[in-house]
């Protein structure tokens, strides 16, 4: 079967996208997925994504790692999604639809995609990390210099370790630059690799980077190596809520498989 795609990247975080509508995509060839993403012997990306119909909402994401496994949330590629479903002319500049996190909310304006995040109440602040999910599970370090870290090694390190057992966790190097703005690495599993981005990374390095006192901003730009993003939030007794990564989404080509 012939499977028509288009690619769009996120600063730089890629993805294969697939109009599945009309489940045209068998969803649990896993070694077809990772074939695809392969980036000498297939399309390359660092994960496949699938819209679909939803009965209540405008569309439905369905989100798999590199290695051809579904995943857990991923604020970049939502980001895409949104700005494929505009193409689609499924969508048109806003837009509400279900993720495996739960429901998500998105405004896109020329390729500028405004994604809102989970509510977070839950931070694990320890003395030399915090940990929090955003959607992903995301172990944060602090460092100084985050341009010389081995992100590969010394974040396999980490998302292997006893710390996170099987299941493992993303981990993110991050460097505070100003009062309002960081630098992110991040390693991510699935990818098993430094990928250019990761929106639930840099989500999770604004709240926590505000939660530990490094800031006061509740809007803050983080540089990562594929661009820029930017993160807004709201803090009260409960946590934090009307969280929105905010970033560019661009289409790259289509093709066929």
């Amino acid at each position: 079967m012939t499977i028509p795609f288009s690619k769009y990247q996120g600063t730089g975080n890629d993805f294969i996208i697939v109009d599945n509508r009309d489940n045209i995509f068998s969803k649990n060839n896993t070694k077809l997925i990772a074939q695809m993403c392969d980036r000498k012997f297939g399309i390359g990306a660092d994960g496949l994504m699938l819209l679909e119909k939803h009965s209540e909402v405008d569309f439905r994401m369905v989100y798999y790692n590199a290695d051809g496994n579904e995943s857990s949330m991923c604020g970049n590629g939502g980001r895409c999604l949104v700005a494929f479903a505009k193409a689609l002319s499924v969508i048109h500049n806003s837009c509400t639809f279900e993720a495996i996190d739960g429901m998500h909310k998105a405004s896109i304006e020329e390729n500028v995609v405004q994604l809102k995040m989970q509510d977070i109440s839950i931070i694990d602040e320890q003395e030399a990390y915090t940990f929090l999910d955003t959607g992903s599970p995301h172990h944060i370090k602090w460092v100084d210099g985050v341009d010389d870290i081995n992100v590969k090694r010394e974040g396999a390190a980490l998302r292997y370790s006893q710390l996170y057992g099987e299941a493992g966790s993303n981990i993110n190097f991050v460097e505070q630059k100003s009062p309002d703005h960081f630098k992110v690495r991040t390693y991510e599993r699935g990818v098993e690799d430094e990928t250019l981005s990761c929106g639930t990374g840099v989500t999770a390095a604004a709240i926590a980077s505000h939660y530990k006192g490094l800031t006061s901003f509740k809007e803050i730009s983080l540089d990562v190596e594929g661009g820029r993003l930017s993160v807004t939030f709201e803090k009260n007794d409960s946590g934090y809520t009307n969280v929105y990564l905010i970033g560019p989404a661009t289409y790259v080509f289509k093709g066929e498989w």
